[in-house]
């Protein structure tokens, strides 16, 4: 476990007792943007999802994380996506539930932990993240820490009746330093 450990957080699998935190995310309809949720999850969806949770991500090509301060509150969700062992590749999403928790490092912290998890467990080669254009301090983030914008998806989200668009940043291993 400590691989996923830093000075401040933890990354850990989720457990049953995420149920409420789940239900609060997952139905707060200022991130379905950035989830592609368009309705909402009833507590009994969640809770089977929470069931299955434990699932290999050899088997279902995602592994979601809860990030935890050392006091163990739940602070947000870390996603890999989109697992393609084939070639060396994995998606990476991250999202901190309340805005007071955000900007004091944890970002950072779990991109660093999630790459060299990614890096060294799974072996993968490049890690991407998918990021709404107008979303500057993710931007920011991402960028700081080594990943490079690579393209531009015009048009590719539509929320709430308009289109927007999406950066497609990758952190390649060979890029690491």
């Amino acid at each position: 476990m400590l691989l996923l450990k830093s000075d401040t957080i933890f990354l850990r699998a989720l457990e049953p007792t995420d149920l409420d935190f789940l239900y609060h995310l997952e139905n707060n309809p200022d991130v379905w943007e950035i989830s592609g949720t368009t309705t909402p999850y009833s507590k009994f969806v969640l809770k089977q999802y929470l069931e299955n949770s434990h699932r290999d991500i050899y088997e279902v090509k995602q592994l979601r994380l809860g990030i935890c301060n050392l006091q163990e509150e739940l602070l947000g969700l870390v996603d890999l996506f989109d697992f393609d062992p084939k070639n060396n590749r994995v998606g990476l999403g991250i999202i901190v539930l309340n805005s007071k928790d955000r900007n004091k490092g944890v970002g950072r912290q779990v991109i660093n932990l999630i790459c060299n998890y990614a890096y060294k467990v799974l072996d993968v080669k490049q890690l991407y993240a998918n990021v709404l254009e107008e979303n500057e301090m993710s931007l920011h983030l991402f960028k700081k820490m080594g990943f490079r914008e690579v393209g531009v998806k015009r048009d590719w989200i539509y929320f709430d009746g308009q289109y927007k668009n999406e950066v497609l940043l990758q952190k390649i291993k060979d890029n690491v330093h």
